[in-house]
């Protein structure tokens, strides 16, 4: 039994779990970090350990009602009612994308009963992630986008035309959104083609993640995507893209010491059995509005990883705190 108590045994019994694991004291500094947090989220522990979770590794968040976790944030939740909560939620991977886990948070009592600690667990739902793939529509080698990894523009577009004629003679509806990369031309003279190819491969994982199994995402244009969404309305498309900027919103890349957020507009369309694929597409794009108002970008200096606050804004975690929501769309919405 002495063994048990020993506490390098017991951190090894937490480094060995399938599950990724974390650590942090009252502050919200990190004290643990696991070999599966390590593989789950790409941040090896040096990057991790110290730092608080307030400081800049990979999200935003205010913790009151912010984009990222909706309603409320569930790290705040327990530090404010010191009970365990659970929730689906989005991690942001190191490369930018984000990885989708169920995460549950325990505050962890001394023995005067005051939590001064909080343990988080979390794992990928693989029970969930094998008939995903499944019902995924496979996308030949030879019609990927080298850059993107993503169906390319003339595979994207040839499902359209199918999906058209299923419309016309089926009645199968189906609908599109369109996500543009603003400020697209000014980040490449700023940062460079390697950035800006950086950035197309993270928006082009995370549509592919974050979208449904069903969902068909391709690279439409240069600073453009194009997701193909079926049995799928204006309503179910609206409610996909509404997800998807989401998604977007919360990814980045770090590029040598600065933090580079990605800005979009999106748009979306409805298909009628009167369209084709130039109609349809043109009203998608004629429907691109910003995630916010147009502004010059400006790329947060976070001098990663030494962790320096930005403003009033403050980061949830390295843990991104953006609920998963069922699917969006349903035939005919």
């Amino acid at each position: 039994m002495s063994e048990v108590r020993d506490p390098d045994v017991i951190l090894a019994v937490l480094d060995a779990l399938p599950m990724g694991v974390y650590i942090a004291d009252q502050n919200g500094t990190i004290l643990f970090w696991n070999q599966s947090a390590e593989r789950i989220t790409g941040h090896k522990r040096y990057e991790v350990i110290g730092h608080s979770r307030r400081e800049n590794i990979l999200v935003q968040c205010n913790e009151r009602s912010c984009p990222m976790c909706g309603e409320s944030c569930p790290f705040h939740q327990t530090e404010v009612d010191g009970s365990e909560h659970e929730q689906r939620l989005f991690l942001r991977h190191k490369s930018g994308h984000p990885v989708p886990v169920l995460f549950r948070i325990t505050p962890v009592s001394g023995r005067s009963g005051v939590a001064r600690h909080v343990a988080g667990s979390f794992h990928e739902p693989r029970a969930a992630a094998g008939p995903a793939r499944e019902r995924r529509t496979p996308v030949p080698s030879i019609c990927l986008d080298e850059s993107t990894g993503v169906a390319n523009h003339g595979f994207i577009e040839f499902h359209l035309r199918e999906n058209l004629a299923g419309l016309v003679e089926y009645h199968v509806p189906f609908g599109i959104m369109c996500l543009q990369l603003d400020h697209f031309d000014h980040l490449r003279s700023a940062y460079g083609r390697q950035a800006t190819d950086s950035m197309l491969r993270v928006v082009a994982e995370t549509l592919r993640n974050g979208l449904r199994p069903s969902d068909m995402v391709g690279h439409w244009g240069e600073d453009q995507f194009l997701a193909l969404l079926p049995n799928c309305g204006a309503r179910g498309a609206e409610k996909d893209s509404e997800r998807g900027q989401k998604l977007v919103a919360g990814a980045g890349i770090h590029w040598w010491g600065e933090q580079l957020s990605i800005v979009t507009s999106i748009g979306y369309a409805g298909a009628e059995a009167v369209d084709t694929v130039e109609s349809l597409v043109e009203r998608a794009q004629r429907s691109l509005k910003p995630a916010s108002p147009p502004r010059r970008p400006s790329p947060e200096r976070a001098h990663w990883p030494a962790g320096k606050a930005l403003g009033n804004r403050f980061l949830c975690s390295p843990l991104l705190a953006l609920s998963l929501s069922s699917d969006a769309c349903s035939p005919g919405t």
